[in-house]
């Protein structure tokens, strides 16, 4: 039998047989070079997928493979508890007390219960605790918290690095590690900017390539400047200022240096440095096993870090020596939304470099889902291996079969549809079919016992208790300057904004009304002010969509701000706010000796005001919407002003209903198939039992014409028929054994089938109200502009709008 500790090859469980449900005793083992080929994991909720992926993890560190693990739940921070000795008390800190409290148990017996069980659940997979403790003597275990303290903190935003002379040389690769680390750095700052038509994302594009085409990085600082004095004079055939003016690119600027200086954000500008070389090994040269935990940020923070991280890991490996063996290990869990089918967000265009080129450097890719609908199958077409676990929905099957097409054909190798789409019918939990192109055919088996405590998703205070032990050893605090302005990024410089003192106020026509918008709160004294000029649009608008289930007809008011500096741009009201309620107004300034910004030239020509109005009514009929939402599996449409968390509140009562009609249709249409398999059960088994008695008579029948022969034969009686007579009563008894063996099996099979036929109900009932559940519900998302010909924009009146001057010349509205 295999030996589960081979070199290369990681034990992930034991071969299981579908149609017996029987696990076998000899141990899986995977080759670890296959993964050079990656590996995609796919299961639902329930199915298992976690523990394999994590078993898969502790097989890598056994191994001495280093990995970098990208985790936006806290499920792999069990890694860490690794327990040798599996006494109580190690277990005691990380189960769950409301567990305990449902089980009626005290936590030290819930702790107690859970060390027994893992004690025993390693004891029946072949694992003794010495195993466990050479995973925790082989790999250094870390986790960082990037923007966080609570584990090892990492920062990412010190320093863009210029990527290594071999990346700048390759003219494809360059490009995308630019695009993809331009387009995160805008998701960060809000701005979901299109590579090829904004001008955000083209300006800093060029900004990036200049640098680091020249070796050069760029600290935060160095980047803040260089948008405000970019080193190139052009872009395209276009001059600088024609293409991106300076107010604009100070706008972006001061984005930029308002995000680096909010009091939040200040955990991403220290901590350990992003180097992909000291994730995978430390100084000393000892394997690493990091976890970059992601679940405490926000959306477009994860996006950010994760593309630089990708970024990062290329341009390490794009360093390494060529091999064919594991050098390396990236983990990701739940890619979901990071490699998405039909987008294209910051993370996919080197999470598909990887895919591609990183075999030929040894590092192997392990990506991990429960919603396979949501993963680019054609870019996942790169992966060799597919672990496939209990799937949730028909559709989830067909793409995941889309994938695996894709793979094989990609391999070079036979793939038989109709036999994977049988046999994932049919597997359980903790039962996963392996799907590998360097194997003749898929093997189906039951995952063994993870080594480290699955005790879920860890919490912040967790992480914290785990990595207190080390975190000053691999990210000191940061230390206070002794001048306070030392190595901080440079302000972005304020535009000129030319403001006059209230007693010379700019000049504006008495025949064009001007108002004062009140300030929202009170402002300190010490604070300065400035009013700056800005136009009020005042508008109504009409929602109309009566069919398709909807009932919308609406008319909403529309208050529209927008403030300007000195000169208005082409599209006037472009950037403006949409305000459900007035903004209080005042004939005169809420505060005296206050300064205004001077005024556009074209506020004081009150035949703007109608061009104005004009530009607001085809404004509002480009960029206003309504969004409605349709179930179509329930046959619902949302209501005027419903919100999609609304929506699916009162989708709930319609989903059980439709999930309870489903379920009983299911049990229905399974009740003549059970109850024909029971009667079968129930017939073999008497059949059975008639046989066992008839085989213990003919034994017992046979032993005493054994008996009689040899009494016979003491007593000098003995015949030739006495001892013929006794030979074939023995004959006769083996006959009935085989017999009885024989309706034993067969109503063994019967019970089997009997219990398939429930597990597939079961299974069947599952995925309908999986399908039903309320958050898993698919909706169709309709976004209504208003009625062109209902548009009535009212007025357009100049305000002046109060605005907090800093220190640093920037400024924020304060009303």
């Amino acid at each position: 039998m295999p030996e589960i500790d081979s070199r290369n090859h990681f034990y992930l469980g034991r071969r299981h047989d579908l149609a017996s449900g029987r696990t076998g005793d000899e141990p899986l083992l995977y080759k670890s070079k296959d993964l050079t080929t990656h590996a995609v994991c796919v299961g639902m909720t329930g199915s298992g997928k976690t523990g394999l992926c994590v078993s898969l993890l502790e097989e890598a560190a056994l191994d001495g493979v280093p990995a970098i693990c990208i985790d936006p739940k806290g499920d792999l921070g069990n890694l860490l508890l690794g327990f040798p000795e599996l006494r109580p008390e190690d277990f005691r800190p990380w189960v769950d007390e409301s567990v305990a409290q449902r089980k009626g148990q005290t936590p030290d017996e819930l702790a107690a219960a859970t060390a027994e069980l893992w004690r025993q659940g390693l004891a029946d997979w072949g694992q003794p605790p010495e195993r466990i403790q050479r995973y925790n003597d082989s790999v250094e275990r870390l986790i960082f918290t990037p923007g966080a303290s609570h584990g090892v903190p990492m920062t990412v935003l010190k320093s863009f690095a210029a990527p290594p002379k071999t990346l700048r040389d390759d003219a494809d690769a360059f490009r995308g590690r630019v695009q993809s680390a331009v387009s995160g750095l805008l998701a960060l700052v809000g701005i979901d900017a299109d590579p090829v038509r904004s001008r955000e994302h083209i300006f800093l594009s060029n900004v990036l390539t200049a640098a680091w085409q020249a070796g050069r990085d760029l600290s935060i600082a160095d980047m803040i400047h260089e948008i405000q004095s970019p080193p190139f004079t052009t872009v395209g055939v276009m001059d600088l200022e024609t293409f991106f003016p300076e107010k604009d690119r100070t706008a972006l600027a001061m984005g930029l240096n308002n995000l680096l200086a909010s009091p939040s954000f200040a955990g991403w500008m220290h901590g350990a440095p992003l180097d992909v070389q000291r994730l995978l090994y430390s100084e000393e040269g000892k394997p690493r096993l990091s976890i970059v935990s992601i679940a405490h940020l926000d959306d477009p923070q994860r996006m950010f870090l994760v593309t630089i991280l990708l970024n990062e890991i290329i341009a390490w490996m794009r360093n390494q020596p060529g091999t064919g063996s594991l050098r390396a290990l990236l983990y990701m869990d739940e890619v979901f939304g990071y490699f998405p089918p039909s987008k294209n967000p910051p993370s996919k265009e080197p999470m598909l470099t990887l895919l591609k080129q990183a075999r030929a450097f040894g590092l192997g890719c392990v990506l991990a889902t429960q919603n396979p609908v949501d993963l680019d199958y054609k870019g996942l077409s790169n992966a060799g291996t597919w672990l496939l676990g209990r799937l949730q929905t028909e559709r989830d099957k067909l793409r995941v079969m889309e994938g695996l097409e894709g793979a094989s054909a990609a391999a070079g190798s036979a793939f038989d549809k109709q036999a994977m789409e049988r046999t994932l019918a049919g597997v359980g939990s903790r039962v996963f079919l392996m799907n590998n192109v360097h194997d003749d055919q898929p093997t189906l088996f039951h995952t063994r016992w993870a080594m480290s405590y699955l005790a879920g998703p860890l919490a912040r205070d967790q992480i914290k208790t785990l990595m207190d032990p080390v975190r000053d050893r691999y990210a000191p605090k940061p230390t206070a300057a002794k001048d306070p302005k030392q190595n901080a990024a440079p302000e972005p410089r304020a535009p000129a904004l030319g403001g006059l003192p209230a007693s010379d106020p700019t000049p504006v026509p008495d025949s064009i009304p001007q108002r004062y918008v009140e300030t929202t709160d009170r402002v300190p004294k010490e604070v300065r002010l400035e009013y700056r000029p800005g136009l009020l649009g005042v508008g109504k608008l009409h929602f109309v969509k009566t069919n398709g289930g909807f009932q919308l007809d609406e008319w909403e008011d529309a208050f529209v701000l927008k403030c300007f500096n000195e000169t208005i741009p082409d599209g006037v009201w472009e950037g403006a706010l949409v305000h459900p309620a007035a903004p209080v107004l005042r004939d005169d300034p809420e505060y005296h000796g206050v300064p205004q910004a001077a005024a556009p030239r074209e506020f004081t020509d009150e035949n703007a005001y109608k061009a104005f109005a004009r530009e607001l009514e085809e404004w509002l009929y480009q960029t206003q919407r309504r969004t409605l939402y349709r179930c179509a599996d329930l046959e619902e449409a949302s209501r005027p002003e419903e919100t999609e968390a609304g929506f699916r509140t009162r989708l709930a009562a319609a989903a059980a209903k439709k999930a309870a009609q489903r379920k009983a249709e299911l049990e229905s249409s399974y009740a003549k198939k059970i109850a024909a398999a029971e009667a079968a059960v129930a017939k073999k088994r008497a059949y059975y039992e008639e046989q066992k008695s008839q085989f213990w008579g003919r034994l017992a029948g046979a032993a005493l014409k054994v008996v009689e022969l040899v009494l016979a034969a003491f007593g000098g009686k003995a015949t030739s028929r006495r001892a013929s007579s006794s030979v074939n009563a023995a004959r006769q008894a083996s006959t009935e054994r085989s017999q009885s063996e024989r309706a034993k099996q067969a109503w063994d099979d019967a019970v089997a089938e009997l219990e398939a036929l429930n597990q597939q109900r079961d299974a069947d009932v599952a995925e309908a109200a999986a399908k039903y559940a309320v958050e898993r519900l698919e909706l169709e998302t309709l976004e209504i502009g208003p009625r062109k010909s209902d548009i009535d924009v009212d007025r357009v009146t100049l305000v002046w709008l109060p605005h907090r001057i800093e220190p640093s010349g920037a400024a924020t509205p304060a009303y």
